[in-house]
């Protein structure tokens, strides 16, 4: 239930103020009606699979009854290989993507699932290319989430690349939930919590880096500012992360210059230095291979009015 309450908590609240128009936001069944879930509940939808066809996004969400379930109805299979055929983007949320397989819509191309069913998932369907540890993988026409709330990320991020990062912000604001999080960061971490702040050096290196956006940073400034060797900082930064600290501060970057090609006027040079890209051609680079957009295209694209 709460994979199937996501969608409808990022797609099926109008909100006219943030872009106008919104989404418009449908939950289909096989066969409208009253669905029975493990927990107890009885929901019920008047959508059916018609609608499933002629929409531009699907969203497939685990099965309602616990675990997961790759033995879908066949009219629904057919459905969801309509709806791909007609170009509609795919999406799954957690086991979701076991229906997507079973549909044959993931073959040949990377995904993930909840990284406990991922072996499951590479034994039964072996021409997809299952990583369980990233929070979502976005593969163009096909996007496939981890458990639980990599669905949140990945709602997240296609508002992001529909309507641009300052209204995927405020989303993620209004549900108080991280704004970003890039989903080739780890499903979870094997690490004992901090009990305090100071408990946690990771934590304050990525406030430290944030606040110094605009300047050259290195690993081993980083490191030593929360008093670790560089080799050892870079190792628990992963562990944290699932990344790199230098990849990670570059997402920040081009994730910064979004923010600023959408709200401000700054020319595209001023944003290179604001964001630590050093030049215009940088800010290029980086920003093409990130959002697979110049800046300039970017900005005609999310260009916000302001007052």
């Amino acid at each position: 239930m709460f994979e199937l309450a996501v969608p409808c908590e990022v797609f099926g609240i109008d909100r006219p103020e943030l872009h106008d128009p919104w989404y418009s936001h449908v939950v289909c069944a096989p066969h409208p009606g009253d669905l029975e879930t493990g927990q107890g509940a009885v929901l019920r939808t008047t959508h059916g699979l018609d609608d499933v066809v002629t929409a531009d996004t699907v969203v497939v969400v685990p099965p309602l009854m616990a675990g997961p379930d790759p033995q879908a109805r066949p009219e629904t299979i057919e459905a969801l290989r309509e709806a791909y055929g007609r170009g509609a983007r795919m999406l799954s949320l957690c086991t979701g993507a076991f229906v997507l397989a079973e549909a044959g819509l993931l073959d040949g191309r990377p995904a993930t699932t909840h990284w406990m069913h991922a072996t499951e998932m590479a034994r039964r369907y072996p021409k997809v290319r299952v990583d369980p540890r990233v929070l979502y993988i976005d593969d163009g026409q096909v996007l496939t989430s981890a458990g639980t709330a990599a669905g949140i990320d990945l709602c997240l991020h296609v508002v992001r690349c529909d309507l641009g990062a300052e209204v995927a912000n405020a989303v993620a604001r209004r549900m108080v939930v991280p704004p970003h999080r890039d989903g080739g960061q780890a499903q979870f971490v094997d690490l004992p919590v901090a009990s305090s702040a100071s408990d946690d050096p990771i934590g304050m290196a990525l406030g430290w880096m944030l606040e110094r956006l605009d300047r050259a940073i290195t690993v081993e400034q980083a490191a030593h500012r929360v008093g670790m060797s560089p080799r050892h900082f870079a190792r628990r930064f992963r562990e944290v992360t699932g990344t790199t600290p230098l990849q990670w501060l570059l997402s920040q970057r081009v994730l910064l210059a979004q923010r600023l090609l959408e709200t401000t006027d700054l020319s595209i040079e001023v944003v290179a230095t604001r964001c630590g890209f050093g030049s215009a051609a940088g800010l290029r680079s980086h920003f093409q291979r990130a959002v697979s957009a110049s800046p300039v295209s970017y900005r005609r694209t999310f260009r916000q009015a302001t007052a």
